[in-house]
């Protein structure tokens, strides 16, 4: 399963191949953060390319990040009392996903798909890119294919965009102004929010939107930018609360222009 996750596997296999030694007696118990998006539906994990790789090689979305989407999606629904919960979960992290969960807590869609490199820009993943760049990269600029790869997984993302995958210190460059870290939230935020628009398309609306992981949960300016703008689709952010739980008064800097909020 190394080609499906290869910043993941590899180092969870020398976990499994540590413990077996140091504890040959004891159980080891797998869980695959895929399981939760088996109720995803086939016109969704489908890709449109030749059936014969879909049944012969099993190439279809899987997603990622499902213990974290499932347990959010529960923790909201007891927070907020309502059983039939439409959400949008987003794990933020140097991985990053987001995830659709219907009323009956089942996953329609997620961000991930064949393997963790799709959708959200993420700390070193570059996420969604047209893939004529990856022909352009191989034909075009000679690249070797391991390197394409490692350009895409490694040295992409927030790193390539603003020189760090560490959302603190991107903070501290954007709060003095950077032109690389403002932009670097800018693109983060810009690709979450048309997630955001698809997944309340595919749910037919949304009651709670989620986030959560490192910087999911800490990050207010990463909340902030994600939110900001879509007033329009009924989300309003509460900013002195947003900031509230995350971060000093100072950021209180950040607020929402009064026009969006009519």
């Amino acid at each position: 399963m190394i080609p499906l996750a290869p910043l993941h596997n590899p180092a969870n296999l020398t976990g499994i191949n540590a413990a077996g030694k140091a504890f040959p007696n004891a159980v080891q118990v797998a869980v695959f953060d895929t399981a939760f998006h088996h109720t995803i539906p086939e016109k969704a994990f489908r890709f449109a390319i030749p059936e014969k790789f879909y049944h012969k090689d099993r190439i279809r979305a899987y997603g990622f990040h499902g213990t974290s989407h499932k347990f959010v999606y529960e923790q909201a629904v007891k927070h907020l009392g309502k059983k039939d919960l439409k959400a949008i979960t987003i794990h933020l992290g140097n991985g990053a996903s987001m995830c659709a969960i219907n009323e009956n807590c089942e996953s329609v869609e997620t961000s991930m798909g064949f393997g963790p490199l799709a959708g959200l820009i993420m700390g070193t993943r570059s996420g969604d890119i047209d893939p004529s760049i990856i022909f352009h990269m191989a034909d075009e600029m000679q690249m070797p294919l391991e390197e394409i790869k490692n350009v895409l997984n490694k040295e992409s993302g927030m790193l390539g965009i603003a020189g760090s995958n560490d959302a603190r210190d991107i903070t501290e460059l954007y709060e003095k102004g950077d032109k690389n870290a403002i932009l670097c939230y800018e693109m983060y935020a810009h690709r979450i929010k048309k997630y955001i628009g698809a997944y309340m398309a595919v749910l037919n609306g949304v009651d709670a939107i989620i986030f959560t992981a490192g910087i999911g949960e800490n990050n207010a300016l990463a909340r902030y930018h994600s939110c900001k703008g879509l007033s329009g689709l009924g989300i309003v952010l509460d900013e002195e609360a947003n900031v509230s739980k995350s971060h000093p008064k100072k950021l209180l800097k950040y607020k929402i222009p009064k026009a969006q909020l009519k």
